[in-house]
């Protein structure tokens, strides 16, 4: 070994240096170290893992319950639907009746009306035969003292009348 020569020294500080890097325990610490990063990027991946499948069961759930709530919608809607058409049908009918009835109530009216028309006009035609045969009685009677007709004629307004 030749002393004087610079690769020498080099060969022995480079040896000194890995012999420094043993003893200071170096290696065992960046095995150790890179050990540890690797448990760490495998917990972080652990984790993501983990993350993802809540977020996959999360994302079915949600698309359970928007399947479900449309589920519910369109029944909601169709119900709605026979809904209406019950009420409208029940309109229908209730407008019918109502009409019948009013109809019905006005035929009445109209009736009670006529009735009431014909009663009046037996009524005035009766007072009118009953002035004028009162008319006409006293007229004859005024020249006559007794007529056997009128008298007739008396009795029998009476039993017209009722």
């Amino acid at each position: 070994m030749d002393f004087s020569n610079p690769e020498v020294w080099v060969q022995i500080g480079l040896l000194l240096f890995f012999a420094l890097l043993v003893v200071m325990k170096v290696p065992a610490n960046l095995w150790k170290s890179l050990g540890d990063t690797g448990d760490a990027v495998r917990a972080e991946l652990d984790e993501a893992v983990r993350i993802r499948q809540e977020a996959q069961s999360l994302l079915n759930q949600i698309k359970a319950e928007r399947l479900e709530a449309e589920q519910k919608a369109k029944e909601l809607v169709a119900f709605a639907k026979s809904e209406a058409v019950r009420l409208a049908e029940e309109a229908k009918e209730k407008l019918a009746e109502n009409i019948a009835r009013r109809q019905a109530l006005a035929e009445r009216k109209i009736a009670q009306a006529e009735a009431k028309a014909e009663a009046d006009v037996k009524a005035a035609a009766a007072d009118l035969a009953t002035k004028l045969t009162e008319t006409i009685l006293i007229e004859r009677n005024a020249g006559l003292k007794s007529d056997p007709l009128v008298d007739k004629a008396i009795g029998q307004i009476g039993q017209r009348l009722s």
